[in-house]
């Protein structure tokens, strides 16, 4: 049994933790969120993931898993601590390392032992020297410590499986004797693991998340021109993904990315290429492209209804993506925003997202279910794919609105379905060519 300290509790740094402890470890999970702790020292979660809670319970009752928010409390026996914070972006797109900073400085004056010193967070590249730079520097005294780059690849919403099956786990250092003993951590989850550099190890998850938020504004291209020229890109993504060179992952058109991770891992990237002279032409138009996404809905729920003042739309979603209650950076917020700029009526349902929304967005009212979202509106708008709404009764939904109108922001839904239920429907790419889409118009 390993003894490992996790700095940060937040998605990643908690699922790691959670998941270390079920494999056998002794873990220490510690932030400075006095409510954080006491939340997960009461067994509850401050996110929600699948499955998570359910691990957490486990563990403490094993006597593998404990949470603080003292660093000599935590790194007291450690042999490895993650430092799992947050690192938003700045003014410019560039990474805030204000959390990392505290974190370096916080180990470097509680550490008693040697200590291996394991980024888990997305850093730019050099942090990992930085880091070492800071400790060194921050020691009462010198202790020996060696700094390990361990990017994470954990998606929201499937985190657990993600971390106990992953495809690899990446690791970068120039101490081979501590990248050595972070990897044996890694041996029973029997997966591929990459050893390299810490510089190249940060680069890895830069370039892994820019690739895939470049193939999500690549659909979201094809999907403009397949609406302009009756193609469907849902046909058109699913011949493309056959192709072993492609891939069907990431290959679904609609409102683009949100999150935490894509958005501010891309804007760094460029950001780091611009200080260095480089000009990210790509990775411009992969924002640019997503950034379209939000108020090109909002045109098409114009196009449909006409002046939106006093009219009642329905959001399906406000999460940023499905089995999460996250809303950084969700497509949904924007839309929202948009929609009551030009006098629109909101109402809003989702899973899990609703109680953290009120707080965003006070405005709009929330429904107990999708049947109650419908009652009386105007038009729907599907912004998160969650699987309960692949299965509602579509016909009922029809019968309780005031306007048959679906603009549906995740290509949910079958546009010729859509329009034998007497909808009118709006997906992105669905077929729709310069003739018009396949549903009727509804009057005012």
């Amino acid at each position: 049994m390993k003894t490992i300290a996790v700095v940060g509790v937040g998605y990643v740094g908690l699922v790691t933790g959670v998941c270390f402890a079920d494999l056998g470890n002794r873990v220490v999970g510690l932030d400075i969120d006095e409510e954080k702790i006491g939340r997960l020292r009461r067994g509850e979660p401050p996110i929600y993931e699948p499955g998570l809670a359910e691990m957490i319970a486990r563990n403490r009752a094993a006597g593998r898993l404990s949470f603080t928010t003292s660093y000599a409390e935590a790194l007291a026996e450690a042999e490895f601590v993650f430092i799992a914070v947050g690192t938003p972006a700045g003014v410019d797109g560039e990474a805030d390392l204000k959390h990392v900073r505290a974190a370096a400085e916080s180990i470097a004056r509680a550490m008693v032992a040697p200590l291996i010193v394991v980024n888990k967070s997305t850093v730019p590249v050099g942090t990992g020297d930085w880091v070492a730079d800071i400790i060194r520097s921050k020691q009462p005294r010198a202790i020996p410590f060696s700094v390990v780059s361990c990017p994470e690849f954990l998606r929201e919403g499937s985190a657990i499986a993600d971390f106990m099956h992953p495809a690899r786990t990446v690791l970068g250092s120039l101490d081979l004797e501590a990248m050595a003993k972070v990897a044996r951590l890694h041996l029973p989850l029997r997966a591929p693991i990459i050893t390299t550099d810490l510089r190249t190890a940060e680069m890895i998850k830069y370039a892994s998340n820019a690739f895939l938020a470049t193939k999500i504004s690549f659909i979201n291209e094809i999907a403009n021109i397949c609406e302009e020229l009756g193609a469907d890109v849902k046909e058109v993504a699913a011949g493309m993904g056959y192709d072993p060179r492609i891939g069907s992952h990431m290959l679904e058109a609609g409102l683009g990315y949100g999150g935490s991770c894509f958005p501010k891992d891309v804007k760094a990237l460029a950001f780091m290429a611009a200080q260095k002279g480089r000009h990210p032409q790509l990775l411009r138009a992969v924002m640019d492209i997503n950034a379209d996404r939000r108020p090109m809905l909002v045109e098409k729920v114009r196009e449909l209804l006409g002046d939106l003042r006093g009219k009642t739309v329905g959001l399906l979603g406000l999460t940023f993506k499905e089995n999460t209650d996250d809303l950084r950076d969700a497509p949904a917020l924007d839309v929202a925003r948009m929609l009551l700029g030009e006098g629109a009526k909101l109402k809003a349902y989702d899973p899990v997202g609703m109680r953290a929304a009120e707080a965003l967005a006070p405005e709009i009212e929330m429904a107990e279910d999708p049947y109650e979202l419908a009652a009386g509106a105007d038009a729907l708008v599907v912004s998160t794919p969650w699987n309960e709404f692949k299965q509602l009764d579509l016909a009922r939904i029809r019968e309780v609105m005031r306007r048959p109108i679906l603009v549906d922001g995740r290509n949910l839904y079958d546009p010729a379905t859509m329009k034998r239920l007497g909808f009118v429907y709006r997906g992105f790419g669905r077929g729709y060519g310069p003739d018009g889409a396949p549903g009727e118009e509804v009057a005012a």
